[in-house]
């Protein structure tokens, strides 16, 4: 037996390695664990230039961590909103199947309103024939 399947699962299937390695930078850069590692990377570089206890390779005002954070946003921007349109793609297709959940159960809601309607019909029919009946068989 097949089982249909979810939304999720039709839209995972789509994402190509692109769209894969876009989320994981997205999903590691949006996290807390990224913003501590770098911000200890950022006060040892400065602080082992500024100390001298290795080499001065990036004097103040360090020209290249700016260069290095400069080339870090101008791939990282691009990535991030690569993976926010597979998101939007994602929330749409979520959009269009609730949508067509919530057809789909207002066509059931329908039909069940017009069964319990010809049910309510039927048995008022009975209970009017009932009375009539009773009525002649109590005026004989």
């Amino acid at each position: 037996m097949k089982t249909q399947k979810t939304w999720h699962e039709k839209h995972h299937e789509t994402i190509g390695f692109g769209g894969r390695v876009a989320d994981s930078v997205a999903r590691g850069m949006g996290s807390w664990k990224f913003i501590i590692l770098q911000t200890i990377l950022v006060v040892l570089w400065m602080g082992l230039n500024l100390t001298g206890l290795i080499m001065h390779w990036d004097v103040y005002p360090f020209i290249l961590l700016n260069l290095l954070f400069s080339t870090q946003a101008a791939y990282a921007a691009p990535i991030i909103m690569m993976s926010q349109n597979r998101q939007n793609q994602r929330d749409r297709m979520h959009a269009e199947e609730d949508y067509k959940t919530n057809v789909d159960a207002k066509l059931e809601i329908e039909a069940l309103a017009i069964k319990l309607k010809s049910l309510e019909v039927d048995k008022l029919d009975k209970i009017i024939e009932m009375l009539e009946e009773q009525k002649r068989n109590s005026s004989k």
